[in-house]
């Protein structure tokens, strides 16, 4: 651990889940580490078999009748989805205005996020209530960065920001100004942005309103 460095920088830049790498650890639910000390990232175990339960033995079967089910009726028409996304726990909105630059590939690990063009200096606002976890430029390649933490499993992050308007440990509410667009670790003006799911990055534009 490095100073400035947070249990959130350090699951943000290897792609684990915070509170794995905490138990992983045997940190406290304050999620307090210090610099100079050491952390073991192998926090998962892939050779580890999945043990089923009754329960989900049971849930399995329902499931499998229902789609049985299903497969025997008349296929219903599609719906076209609504223009506000409900994923998780929130009505998630845009951070700025502004056009995309480039879009989520998350799998092929080059961007795993979206690039939003917008104005030198121009508002970066939440696009959700939530805690700031991270406030600082220690991770190579985002510049000044944001993270906010909105529940137990999303996460947020604001990127190449010119200034910072809030520290970590601040609430932040939906919609708060929290940060000016720059072009901090980047050749360009722009607001890198990105969700996290359980540690791992999603395609914000499935979450953000259509535009």
């Amino acid at each position: 651990v490095s100073k400035g460095e947070t249990l959130y920088s350090i699951s943000w830049r290897y792609g684990l889940n915070y509170r794995d790498l905490a138990r992983h650890n045997n940190i406290p639910s304050n999620y307090t580490i210090f610099p100079g000390q050491r952390l073991a990232l192998d926090v998962g175990n892939p050779k580890k078999p999945r043990i089923r339960t009754a329960r989900q033995t049971k849930n399995t079967s329902h499931a499998n009748r229902a789609t049985e089910r299903s497969k025997s009726q008349t296929k219903a028409p599609s719906v076209k989805k609504t223009t506000v996304r409900t994923r998780g726990p929130f009505q998630w909105r845009w951070p700025v205005e502004g056009k995309l630059l480039k879009g989520f590939s998350g799998g092929s690990g080059l961007n795993k996020g979206i690039d939003i063009i917008a104005e030198l200096g121009e508002a970066v606002h939440s696009t959700a209530p939530g805690l700031v976890v991270y406030a600082g430029r220690g991770l190579r390649g985002y510049g000044n960065l944001l993270i906010i933490k909105h529940d137990d499993r999303y996460l947020s992050a604001y990127a190449h920001g010119r200034k910072l308007l809030v520290k970590e440990g601040d609430s932040i509410k939906a919609g708060q100004k929290i940060a000016e667009v720059g072009s901090s670790g980047t050749d360009r003006t722009k607001l890198h942005f990105e969700i996290r799911r359980d540690g791992k990055p999603v395609d914000p534009q499935q979450y953000l309103p259509k535009r």
